[in-house]
């Protein structure tokens, strides 16, 4: 039995696929921790899993600061100048705890302090992805949020996409001044870009989603296992499915189903209304998954009714269309339900993962600014009324269910511990 750190910050997007390793690890009888923010502590303790906290602490009340972190332009900088680099020495000590005795350290994209503490501790570490985007690929080069436009240049081939990439790290040279800061203060090596550049481990890179979103490239980092998505709704915690909403799904024609996931949906403006007056306009039955922060919808009624939550993997597979954000955990179970996609992306992956959608024709996207009832009803009759899309997406759906990402990934991890026992015996 091995002890093991996942160590992971974000939504629920990025805590989920922590949380079903963890359940597969513990299932093979290893010791598991999750370090991530307090606000996560009941959930991850109710799941039976150990918890420590790690910096950084968010509010879940601070509405201003959900917009700010999802603006489509400057939300991902925003994470990192706000709300990452100003934490690095508690996150480092937080982890330094978290560690202590451990065996092997697992850890989401802006852990930015993990490289700190493997060096210092030497403790096996393995890095992951969970969208593609995060890998900067010349190869398969993603949509950024700002410009989603530039998708149309994909064909200038991995020579541009390389010296683009270099210029784009150009402006991080002044965010990254308290990360050298904080690295120089250790007696550790400054020139390092936790961005881009150095933030995958030599021991083991799990790329935790389904080749169907992105297939591995050669520019990817030599130490990558691809393991398929790495799947948990919330059923093992406080996430019950309501017996009227099964009721209803038992009841009649498959749903259209809207939802914004767990972190847009604290900026969902009109969203919700908009979305049920074009389910109505259409004369379809739908499901509005709000969220615990929000209202009831305006709009709600026998054929068109509201759940602040439930899982998707109950009610997605059930649906004639799924409406959301493009957050990478939410694509990942409408990719595995087979059903088709309307996305209206925030930042962050979301444009990116969109556009994989659509050119896998799967889906269609829309701009956050352009949704309504009408044009929101437009594009979801197109996409209702053509087979291929449903098609596609049931074809889509047999590659997710195959790869078993959790246990790949976890047999993955067990040889680089098996490695690393038998290079001490």
């Amino acid at each position: 039995m091995a002890k093991i750190v996942l160590a992971t910050i974000g939504s629920l997007g990025d805590l989920h696929p922590m949380i079903a390793l963890g359940m597969e690890l513990k299932a093979r009888r290893h010791e598991v921790i999750i370090a991530a923010m307090e606000y996560y502590r009941e959930k991850i303790e109710m799941i039976g899993l150990g918890f420590a906290p790690m910096a950084p602490h968010i509010e879940p009340g601070d509405e201003q600061l959900a917009k700010d972190l999802m603006d489509t332009n400057k939300g991902s900088e925003t994470v990192i100048r706000r709300l990452v680099l100003p934490n690095l020495r508690p996150m480092y000590d937080d982890l330094l705890s978290a560690v202590a005795d451990g065996d092997l350290l697992v850890t989401g994209e802006i852990v930015y302090a993990a490289p700190s503490v493997v060096e210092k501790t030497g403790i096996k570490w393995a890095s992951t992805s969970v969208s593609p985007i995060v890998l900067f690929s010349a190869y398969d080069p993603p949509v950024p949020p700002p410009a989603v436009w530039f998708e149309n240049f994909r064909f200038l081939g991995p020579s541009f996409h390389r010296a683009l990439f270099k210029v784009i790290s150009l402006p991080m040279r002044t965010w990254l001044e308290p990360y050298r800061t904080f690295r120089r203060d250790l007696g550790l090596d400054e020139d390092r870009n936790p961005i881009m550049r150095d933030k995958f481990s030599s021991d083991l890179h799990l790329v935790m989603f389904s080749r169907v979103l992105g297939a591995p490239q050669p520019d990817w980092p030599a130490a990558s296992v691809q393991t398929g998505f790495c799947f948990y709704d919330g059923q093992n915690d406080d996430g019950q499915m309501p017996k009227d909403l099964e009721d209803f799904l038992a009841s009649g024609d498959p749903p259209i189903v809207f939802t914004l996931g767990s972190a847009a949906v604290m900026d969902a403006r009109d969203f919700f209304d908009e979305s049920a007056m074009a389910a109505a306009k259409l004369g379809r039955r739908a499901v509005l998954l709000y969220g615990r922060e929000n209202p009831p919808p305006k709009g709600l009624s026998d054929s068109i009714v509201g759940y602040e939550y439930a899982p998707y993997s109950r009610v997605f597979p059930r649906a004639a269309c799924v409406v959301h954000q493009g957050g990478v955990g939410t694509t990942g179970q409408v990719l595995r339900a087979g059903v088709p996609h309307l996305i209206m992306p925030y930042g962050h992956d979301q444009p990116d993962n969109a556009a994989r959608c659509r050119r896998a024709g799967v889906g269609e996207m829309i701009s956050r600014d352009s949704y309504n009832a009408e044009s929101a009803s437009e594009i979801l009759r197109k996409i209702l009324s053509n087979r291929e899309y449903s098609a596609n997406a049931r074809c889509l759906a047999e590659t997710v269910s195959s790869e078993g990402g959790s246990a790949t990934a976890c047999d993955a991890i067990e040889h680089v511990l098996r490695t690393s026992q038998e290079q001490v015996n």
